[in-house]
């Protein structure tokens, strides 16, 4: 399968992530308006085609829980405030910072194509598409995004918008400093003085619709890249699993034999670089992420520290955390109870149900038993298992919101963790999602995890691998019967001449057929009584 470097430039209109390229001017920061133009009409937001306008960005004044004490630090406070006060809003089935795209779920010139796509185990793919899921994670990796930027520095380090410092950064590594951005310390001001307490998008209610939003831009952000609409993000069900059975070179990456910490040669992932990787540094100088490069992905599955995670979920650990019906309780924190939220994240102990367990399990268990890039929460993202694990969490998410139904009442409004409340933006998203718009199911997002297909549906899935390899050999088999016909036609042929030809010979010389090719009498094969059986060893004393 080839990409040519033409395919994504067919398909380039503004994407929609945190920072869109003609929103980090001087004047637009400086302004605080976020509301490009949409190319199809030359309007903002497309307002000429009712797509959208630009307004006045909203946010909740509902009171967060205790545990950020601070007002006015933190860019991500009352997000997007800081940055910008006037954002698109659009209308009807049309999305983005411009109203350029559809929203999830729609396709098509007007967003009036409604699909479904399915999120598949990544060990039921077939070849073709295993190879495509690589290319197209190298391809964003590579890629240097067009659409978009990543913050280097504080609004206050930019001088209030006058001098922005903003940086250059592939399509993929894009989506790594969300992450890295999204759960960073606050910076208080000055070498050291951060506040480790807060993370927007983990530790409270927001760690489920934060990640599922995350998932549905990435999966968008490939489809614009290739071409390739019909692109789904895989999961990797690790559910009793041994050990990394994803980490092979034909998926995400073996074990370096040289270095066990490293990935192999043979991967192409062996030659990503990470960055937005060490955490400890930039709270220590009290700076961003600058983005530059820091070195290989690291990962060593397996040699962790046991007294921390002692191995990977399990089946009934996942079953136990389902049948919790209240989505977060307490404080909605790390210390919450009998919460189906906190167990998922891991800090709630998944066969008790008791918060602030002194093991992780569920998905922070994954994230440590991986020991490498993938065990920093701000830099976990550098690892492409990030994205198939997360999958496979938000199908958990996906399963427990079929199972209990919940009321939207039951995602908090007011007194959650700050960046957690219902009405909250979601940093460093734009467009804006506000978080209880994804306590939602799947269905209505315009995707579905092949396991929790109906039974007919689930074989017919589970077989397309084998018939893609039948599909694949057909015309060899084809060619080799016509070839094994041909040669069984010649050697007949061949017989029944050699036959009439020396049966002439032989008529001529008085001999009969019989006589040419007998054989001298032998001993019949039947064993005697004295035959040592111990001599003629079967298949079982051979093994």
């Amino acid at each position: 399968m080839s990409l040519a470097p033409s395919v994504f430039l067919l398909f380039l209109v503004l994407t929609k992530q945190q920072f869109p390229r003609l929103c980090t001017t001087r004047e637009a920061l400086l302004t605080k308006e976020c509301c490009p133009l949409w190319e199809g009409d030359g309007s903002a937001c497309g307002a000429r085609s009712g797509r959208g306008s630009c307004e006045d960005a909203a946010v909740s004044d509902q009171p967060d829980g205790p545990q950020y004490p601070f007002s006015g630090l933190d860019d991500r406070e009352k997000w997007p405030l800081v940055f910008y006060n006037r954002t698109c809003q659009c209308a009807g089935n049309f999305m983005g910072f411009n109203c350029a795209d559809c929203k999830f779920g729609y396709f098509g010139e007007n967003c009036n194509e409604r699909r479904e796509t399915l999120r598949r185990n990544i060990h039921h793919l077939t070849r073709s598409e295993r190879n495509r899921l690589v290319s197209y994670l190298n391809l964003a990796k590579q890629t240097v995004s067009r659409d978009y930027v990543v913050a280097t520095g504080t609004y206050r380090e930019m001088g209030n918008g006058s001098s922005p410092m903003f940086a250059d950064v592939s399509v993929y590594d894009v989506f790594v400093w969300m992450h890295y951005y999204v759960s960073r310390n606050a910076l208080l001001g000055g070498p050291g003085n951060v506040w480790p307490d807060v993370d927007f998008g983990h530790w409270a209610p927001a760690f489920s619709p934060w990640h599922r939003v995350y998932l549905l831009h990435w999966e968008h952000e490939i489809r614009k890249l290739t071409g390739d609409t019909s692109f789904s993000i895989p999961y990797w069900d690790w559910r009793d699993a041994q050990g990394c059975d994803v980490c092979t070179d034909d998926l995400m990456g073996a074990r370096s034999r040289q270095d066990p910490s490293l990935i192999s040669p043979g991967s192409v992932f062996s030659s990503w670089k990470v960055l937005c990787s060490q955490a400890e540094v930039y709270n220590t100088r009290g700076v961003l992420c600058d983005a530059s490069e820091e070195g290989p992905i690291r990962r060593n599955p397996g040699n962790h520290d046991q007294n921390l995670v002692e191995r990977l979920p399990t089946s009934a650990e996942v079953e136990f955390t389902l049948s919790l019906p209240n989505y977060d309780t307490g404080a909605m924190d790390r210390t919450a109870n009998m919460s189906f939220r906190n167990t998922l994240e891991g800090f709630g102990d998944p066969r008790t149900g008791l918060g602030s367990s002194s093991r992780l399990g569920m998905h922070a268990a994954l994230h440590v038993f991986m020991n490498g890039s993938m065990s920093s929460v701000q830099g976990s993202a550098n690892d492409p298992i990030f994205i198939l694990h997360h999958a496979f969490v938000d199908s958990i998410y996906e399963q427990w919101l079929r199972r209990h139904r919940p009321a939207p009442s039951q995602y908090p409004e007011s007194n959650a963790p700050i960046g957690h409340n219902g009405d909250y933006h979601m940093a460093p998203f734009l467009p804006l999602h506000r978080n209880k718009e994804y306590f939602i199911s799947s269905k209505e997002l315009g995707y579905e995890y092949s396991y929790l297909l109906n039974a007919n549906q689930r074989f017919a899935e589970s077989m397309r691998p084998f018939l893609e390899e039948i599909q694949d050999v057909w015309p060899w088999i084809l060619l080799a019967g016509l070839c094994g016909g041909i040669i069984t036609i010649i050697i007949a042929a061949a017989l029944l001449i050699t036959k009439r030809k020396y049966k002439g010979m032989l008529w001529s010389s008085g001999k009969s057929w019989s006589n040419v090719f007998s054989l001298p009498e032998r001993q019949p094969l039947i064993w005697g009584n004295d035959t040592k059986e111990a001599n003629h060893h079967n298949y079982q004393t051979t093994m």
